[in-house]
Protein backbone atom coordinates (compact mmCIF):
# COMPACT_ATOMS: atom_id res chain seq x y z
CA UNK A 1 0.00 0.00 0.00
CA UNK A 2 1.40 3.27 -1.04
CA UNK A 3 2.49 5.50 1.99
CA UNK A 4 0.98 8.55 -0.12
CA UNK A 5 -2.67 7.04 0.25
CA UNK A 6 -2.20 6.59 3.66
CA UNK A 7 -1.83 10.42 4.09
CA UNK A 8 -3.84 12.00 1.25
CA UNK A 9 -6.73 14.14 3.02
CA UNK A 10 -9.46 12.08 4.44
CA UNK A 11 -12.81 12.01 2.23
CA UNK A 12 -15.74 13.72 2.83
CA UNK A 13 -17.20 10.32 4.30
CA UNK A 14 -14.03 9.91 6.58
CA UNK A 15 -14.46 13.51 7.76
CA UNK A 16 -18.17 13.54 8.78
CA UNK A 17 -17.53 9.70 10.33
CA UNK A 18 -14.92 11.47 12.60
CA UNK A 19 -16.85 14.89 13.57
CA UNK A 20 -19.29 12.38 14.60
CA UNK A 21 -17.49 10.23 16.66
CA UNK A 22 -16.12 13.47 18.38
CA UNK A 23 -19.45 14.95 19.23
CA UNK A 24 -20.90 11.12 19.95
CA UNK A 25 -17.63 10.68 22.53
CA UNK A 26 -17.80 14.33 24.25
CA UNK A 27 -21.30 14.23 24.78
CA UNK A 28 -21.29 10.62 26.29
CA UNK A 29 -18.11 11.54 28.45
CA UNK A 30 -19.92 14.90 29.49
CA UNK A 31 -22.98 13.34 30.42
CA UNK A 32 -22.11 10.23 32.08
CA UNK A 33 -18.80 12.55 34.25
CA UNK A 34 -22.01 12.74 36.98
CA UNK A 35 -23.13 9.50 36.93
CA UNK A 36 -19.62 8.50 37.42
CA UNK A 37 -18.29 11.05 40.32
CA UNK A 38 -21.52 9.60 42.31
CA UNK A 39 -21.25 6.22 41.70
CA UNK A 40 -17.38 6.60 42.34
CA UNK A 41 -17.91 8.44 45.97
CA UNK A 42 -20.79 5.77 46.48
CA UNK A 43 -18.46 3.02 46.20
CA UNK A 44 -15.48 4.66 47.80
CA UNK A 45 -17.13 6.20 50.79
CA UNK A 46 -20.41 4.12 50.91
CA UNK A 47 -21.19 1.07 53.59
CA UNK A 48 -24.65 -0.12 52.76
CA UNK A 49 -25.93 -3.90 52.20
CA UNK A 50 -25.45 -4.62 48.35
CA UNK A 51 -22.79 -2.75 47.65
CA UNK A 52 -21.38 -5.21 45.95
CA UNK A 53 -24.60 -5.58 43.85
CA UNK A 54 -23.77 -2.29 42.60
CA UNK A 55 -20.28 -2.57 42.07
CA UNK A 56 -20.83 -5.32 40.15
CA UNK A 57 -23.35 -3.75 37.64
CA UNK A 58 -21.20 -0.64 37.43
CA UNK A 59 -18.37 -3.43 36.31
CA UNK A 60 -20.67 -5.32 33.93
CA UNK A 61 -20.56 -3.60 30.52
CA UNK A 62 -16.73 -4.46 30.84
CA UNK A 63 -17.02 -8.20 31.03
CA UNK A 64 -20.46 -7.94 28.97
CA UNK A 65 -20.38 -8.42 24.67
CA UNK A 66 -20.83 -5.47 23.77
CA UNK A 67 -23.46 -7.13 21.50
CA UNK A 68 -25.47 -8.05 24.35
CA UNK A 69 -25.58 -4.50 25.82
CA UNK A 70 -26.63 -2.78 22.54
CA UNK A 71 -29.40 -5.68 22.45
CA UNK A 72 -30.49 -4.41 26.26
CA UNK A 73 -30.73 -0.78 25.03
CA UNK A 74 -32.76 -1.89 22.26
CA UNK A 75 -35.08 -3.82 24.46
CA UNK A 76 -35.46 -0.70 26.59
CA UNK A 77 -35.09 2.05 24.56
CA UNK A 78 -37.05 0.75 20.88
CA UNK A 79 -40.04 1.82 19.91
CA UNK A 80 -41.56 -0.67 22.19
CA UNK A 81 -39.39 -0.20 24.96
CA UNK A 82 -40.71 0.82 27.88
CA UNK A 83 -38.33 3.56 28.21
CA UNK A 84 -38.20 3.98 24.47
CA UNK A 85 -42.26 4.58 24.43
CA UNK A 86 -42.23 6.56 27.34
CA UNK A 87 -39.81 9.01 25.86
CA UNK A 88 -41.56 9.35 22.80
CA UNK A 89 -44.91 9.55 24.50
CA UNK A 90 -44.01 11.86 26.81
CA UNK A 91 -41.73 13.80 25.72
CA UNK A 92 -41.89 13.16 21.73
CA UNK A 93 -37.59 12.03 21.67
CA UNK A 94 -36.60 8.65 20.01
CA UNK A 95 -32.93 7.52 20.28
CA UNK A 96 -33.02 4.50 17.92
CA UNK A 97 -31.25 5.17 14.88
CA UNK A 98 -30.08 8.83 16.52
CA UNK A 99 -27.17 10.06 17.46
CA UNK A 100 -28.00 10.58 20.95
CA UNK A 101 -28.67 7.03 21.08
CA UNK A 102 -25.14 6.32 19.58
CA UNK A 103 -23.90 8.34 22.50
CA UNK A 104 -26.06 6.53 25.21
CA UNK A 105 -24.22 3.23 23.99
CA UNK A 106 -21.08 5.36 24.30
CA UNK A 107 -21.83 6.22 27.54
CA UNK A 108 -22.86 3.02 28.83
CA UNK A 109 -19.64 1.57 27.56
CA UNK A 110 -17.28 3.61 28.88
CA UNK A 111 -18.85 4.55 32.77
CA UNK A 112 -16.31 1.72 33.99
CA UNK A 113 -13.60 2.67 33.10
CA UNK A 114 -14.64 6.58 34.40
CA UNK A 115 -15.77 5.34 37.69
CA UNK A 116 -12.49 3.05 38.58
CA UNK A 117 -9.78 6.03 38.43
CA UNK A 118 -12.46 8.70 40.19
CA UNK A 119 -13.22 5.98 43.20
CA UNK A 120 -9.60 4.90 43.71
CA UNK A 121 -9.04 9.10 43.87
CA UNK A 122 -11.47 9.41 46.33
CA UNK A 123 -10.47 6.85 48.53
CA UNK A 124 -7.06 8.40 48.21
CA UNK A 125 -8.49 11.28 49.68
CA UNK A 126 -7.47 11.88 54.11
CA UNK A 127 -11.10 11.45 55.57
CA UNK A 128 -9.59 13.41 58.43
CA UNK A 129 -10.07 16.15 55.98
CA UNK A 130 -14.13 15.71 55.72
CA UNK A 131 -14.06 15.37 59.51
CA UNK A 132 -12.11 18.30 60.35
CA UNK A 133 -14.77 20.19 57.45
CA UNK A 134 -17.75 18.56 59.21
CA UNK A 135 -16.41 19.73 62.95
CA UNK A 136 -16.43 23.06 61.89
CA UNK A 137 -20.10 22.75 60.47
CA UNK A 138 -20.34 22.11 56.83
CA UNK A 139 -23.02 20.49 54.89
CA UNK A 140 -21.84 17.63 53.21
CA UNK A 141 -23.08 18.67 49.79
CA UNK A 142 -19.93 21.74 51.10
CA UNK A 143 -17.86 19.34 52.06
CA UNK A 144 -17.60 17.13 49.03
CA UNK A 145 -17.35 19.77 46.63
CA UNK A 146 -15.50 22.17 48.45
CA UNK A 147 -12.94 19.49 49.82
CA UNK A 148 -13.15 16.01 48.70
CA UNK A 149 -13.85 16.88 44.63
CA UNK A 150 -10.36 19.53 44.39
CA UNK A 151 -8.23 16.76 46.13
CA UNK A 152 -9.98 13.85 43.61
CA UNK A 153 -9.69 16.07 40.27
CA UNK A 154 -6.83 14.17 39.05
CA UNK A 155 -9.07 11.00 39.40
CA UNK A 156 -11.91 12.50 37.51
CA UNK A 157 -9.51 14.02 34.81
CA UNK A 158 -8.39 10.05 34.23
CA UNK A 159 -11.78 9.08 33.99
CA UNK A 160 -12.80 11.65 31.62
CA UNK A 161 -9.89 10.93 29.75
CA UNK A 162 -10.29 7.02 29.46
CA UNK A 163 -14.35 7.37 28.95
CA UNK A 164 -13.89 9.71 26.07
CA UNK A 165 -11.50 6.89 24.39
CA UNK A 166 -13.67 4.32 25.43
CA UNK A 167 -16.78 6.13 23.70
CA UNK A 168 -14.62 7.08 21.12
CA UNK A 169 -14.18 3.94 20.19
CA UNK A 170 -17.12 2.23 21.01
CA UNK A 171 -18.59 -0.30 18.42
CA UNK A 172 -20.72 -3.20 19.08
CA UNK A 173 -23.48 -1.99 21.49
CA UNK A 174 -23.29 1.02 18.98
CA UNK A 175 -24.31 -0.89 15.34
CA UNK A 176 -26.27 -3.24 17.36
CA UNK A 177 -28.46 -0.61 19.14
CA UNK A 178 -28.88 2.29 16.18
CA UNK A 179 -27.39 1.10 12.76
CA UNK A 180 -24.68 2.66 10.61
CA UNK A 181 -26.97 5.16 9.30
CA UNK A 182 -23.75 7.47 7.59
CA UNK A 183 -24.19 11.15 8.93
CA UNK A 184 -26.32 10.09 11.95
CA UNK A 185 -25.02 7.18 14.12
CA UNK A 186 -22.35 5.88 11.27
CA UNK A 187 -19.39 6.83 13.76
CA UNK A 188 -15.43 6.12 13.17
CA UNK A 189 -15.32 2.37 14.32
CA UNK A 190 -18.13 1.79 12.55
CA UNK A 191 -16.77 2.96 9.19
CA UNK A 192 -13.55 1.20 9.44
CA UNK A 193 -15.99 -2.13 9.72
CA UNK A 194 -18.01 -0.70 6.47
CA UNK A 195 -14.82 -0.19 4.55
CA UNK A 196 -13.64 -3.47 5.06
CA UNK A 197 -16.79 -4.51 3.56
CA UNK A 198 -16.51 -3.10 0.69
CA UNK A 199 -14.09 -3.60 -2.16
CA UNK A 200 -11.00 -1.96 -1.72
CA UNK A 201 -11.62 -0.32 1.35
CA UNK A 202 -8.68 -1.15 3.00
CA UNK A 203 -6.73 1.99 2.62
CA UNK A 204 -9.37 3.88 4.18
CA UNK A 205 -10.13 1.35 6.96
CA UNK A 206 -6.43 1.71 8.42
CA UNK A 207 -6.58 5.60 7.75
CA UNK A 208 -9.53 5.42 10.42
CA UNK A 209 -7.82 2.91 12.37
CA UNK A 210 -4.71 5.33 12.61
CA UNK A 211 -6.41 8.01 13.84
CA UNK A 212 -8.97 5.99 16.39
CA UNK A 213 -4.94 4.50 17.40
CA UNK A 214 -3.89 8.03 17.53
CA UNK A 215 -6.87 9.21 19.77
CA UNK A 216 -6.22 6.29 22.31
CA UNK A 217 -2.37 7.14 22.51
CA UNK A 218 -3.07 10.48 23.38
CA UNK A 219 -5.89 9.21 26.11
CA UNK A 220 -3.85 6.63 27.58
CA UNK A 221 -0.60 9.48 27.84
CA UNK A 222 -2.90 11.65 29.47
CA UNK A 223 -4.33 9.48 32.30
CA UNK A 224 -0.70 8.26 32.55
CA UNK A 225 0.57 11.79 32.92
CA UNK A 226 -2.49 12.71 35.57
CA UNK A 227 -1.74 9.63 37.39
CA UNK A 228 1.61 10.77 37.87
CA UNK A 229 0.35 13.85 39.37
CA UNK A 230 -1.79 11.98 41.88
CA UNK A 231 1.07 9.56 43.10
CA UNK A 232 3.32 12.78 43.27
CA UNK A 233 0.34 14.39 45.68
CA UNK A 234 0.27 11.25 47.84
CA UNK A 235 3.43 10.97 48.42
CA UNK A 236 3.57 15.16 48.97
CA UNK A 237 0.70 14.67 51.76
Amino acid sequence: MPVSDLVAPLSAAEVEALVLSLRVAGVATLATLPAAVGLGWILARGRFPGKWLVEAAVSLPLVLPPVVTGLALLLLFGSRGPLGSLLADVFGVSLLFHWTGAALAAGIMALPLMVRPIRLAIEGVDRGLEQAAATLGAPPAFVFFSVVLPLALPGVIAGTLLGFARAFGEFGATVTFVGAIPGETRTLPVAIYGALQGVDGETSALRLALISIAVAVIALVGTEAVSRVLGRQSVVA
